[in-house]
């Protein structure tokens, strides 16, 4: 009789692991289509300013992210086939994958956290020379186009102030035709304008555009650094729920195999 109840309640046991575990491959599933979709959006919303940076961490966070969100996809497909299988081994690739996925989130979410710390002194230290030195330039269509969108974008101008503009190649060359700022300075566009740097009529903001972009980033980073680590957190549930699936699997071979 004991023996029985003890089948039944493994029984039961494994039904009902069986049965978090399709819910966990769902949550699983749309937690890859989150994460995925936060490295997209990342890339794509002002990406642009990725070439204002003086290295790719902050590009790398994301694309770690992108590649952790779609293997996140595949895998939790591959969870529900090794469930419904039921095969031990099946289900040991699919710990694995969780595991591997886990380290993988887990690096994008400190990346993230690190770059966070030191961002405020990389623009310090690189921006002003990066948007001075290469706006206008040939060969260096990009920053140029980053460096309009920022200014228009966060209605600044200059890396700390307007005035950084009067040490810059752009200013000193032909082409800025006696410009004292780039024309995106301007507050209303129109050919020319950033011959005149008075407050009317072009953008003033305390701090500069170093301030502006800097709290932008922090925000991405603190939202990468946030998904990575906690989609990699809802994995280790995961992991531990296969486990003991595993384990009950094991132990009903074990009794069928002495049974016979």
């Amino acid at each position: 009789m004991g023996s029985m109840y003890k089948d039944d309640q493994d029984d039961w046991m494994t039904v009902c692991l069986k049965y978090l575990l399709f819910v966990f491959n769902f949550l699983f599933w749309m937690g890859g289509g989150a994460v995925m979709g936060v490295g997209v959006w990342t890339l794509i919303d002002k990406g642009d300013y990725l070439s204002l940076l003086a290295s790719s961490t902050f590009a790398v966070s994301a694309y770690i992210l992108i590649l952790a969100g779609g293997l996140v996809m595949v895998t939790s497909f591959l969870g529900c086939c090794a469930v419904i299988r039921e095969q031990r081994s099946c289900l040991s690739v699919y710990f694995s994958c969780l595991l591997l996925i886990f380290l993988i989130e887990l690096v994008a979410g400190v990346l993230a956290y690190v770059y966070h710390q030191r961002l405020s002194e990389e623009l310090k230290q690189h921006l002003n020379q990066t948007m001075t030195e290469n706006y206008a330039q040939r060969g260096k269509e990009s920053i140029t186009l980053a460096v309009d969108m920022l200014h228009q974008d966060f209605k600044c101008c200059g890396s700390n102030s307007s005035l950084d503009w009067r040490h810059s190649a752009y200013v000193a060359s032909p082409e800025a035709e006696r410009r004292v700022v780039p024309d995106s300075c301007c507050k209303t566009i129109t050919p020319r304008c950033g011959q005149r740097d008075h407050p009317s009529n072009i953008y003033k903001v305390e701090g500069g555009c170093i301030t502006k972009l800097e709290h932008f980033l922090a925000d991405h980073l603190l939202i990468i650094g946030a998904v990575g680590i906690g989609v990699a957190c809802l994995q280790l549930a995961g992991a531990t729920l296969t486990i003991c699936f595993i384990y009950l699997l094991y132990k009903e071979e074990e009794e069928d195999s002495s049974d016979v």
